[in-house]
């Protein structure tokens, strides 16, 4: 199962000159997880998957999950609800900004920040996997896990054509297309990979 190691080294290619304030870094650990939690994780992918031409953006989910455990809360104020018809009360106000601060601060980090997917541009990853291929550091680099759970990623924002864009919510386009396409095959997929969705028209 993936756990989101927020400010931690632990590897010889993470250096660093504040003890890793602010890095954000998915580990692989096999042995993580309940079969009910790596149910749930996987009933997420599958939701994310089956919608992903509706919802572009997988919304952290999965750091969510992590986060629900371990930052519970238990909202004791009740939800405000205003009626058209109603004035807005300073009462309302106050205690809806207080649901609000008290459900955010459950997705902060214990050193302070607010992670977050950096998603959407598909032009960046291409590049990361290339230089690694290129350099004959890819399988140094990035694990197993890593490169499937790349690949995942990468077919999840396949377009309905068979193409990708440049950004999750592009249209295809031919240079996103072979970027997309390149970088697959750097990671091991055959030419008719993925279910055969690899067969774009190019």
């Amino acid at each position: 199962m993936w756990r989101l190691k927020i400010a931690e080294g632990g590897n010889p290619w993470l250096r660093t000159t504040n003890n890793h304030v602010g890095r954000q870094v998915w580990e692989f650990d096999p042995n993580l997880g309940s079969p009910e939690e790596l149910a749930e994780v996987e009933k997420a992918r599958e939701a994310f998957h089956q919608h992903r031409f509706e919802m572009k953006h997988s919304s952290d989910l999965l750091m969510r999950l992590q986060f629900a455990k371990e930052n519970p809360l238990e909202l004791t104020l009740t939800q405000v609800k205003v009626e058209d018809y109603e004035d807005v009360t300073e009462e309302a106000v106050t205690t809806a900004l207080r649901r609000a601060i008290s459900r955010y601060s459950t997705l902060q980090a214990h050193d302070g920040h607010w992670p977050g997917d950096y998603g959407g541009p598909m032009f960046l990853m291409p590049g990361l996997v290339i230089a690694l291929y290129v350099t004959g550091a890819l399988n140094a680099v990035l694990s197993l896990q890593h490169q499937q759970e790349m690949c995942r990623y990468l077919y999840n924002h396949q377009n309905k054509d068979g193409g990708w864009g440049l950004h999750i919510e592009g249209h295809s386009t031919m240079f996103g297309s072979v970027l997309t396409y390149i970088t697959l095959r750097l990671l091991g997929e055959e030419a008719e990979g993925g279910d055969n969705i690899m067969g774009v028209q190019l």
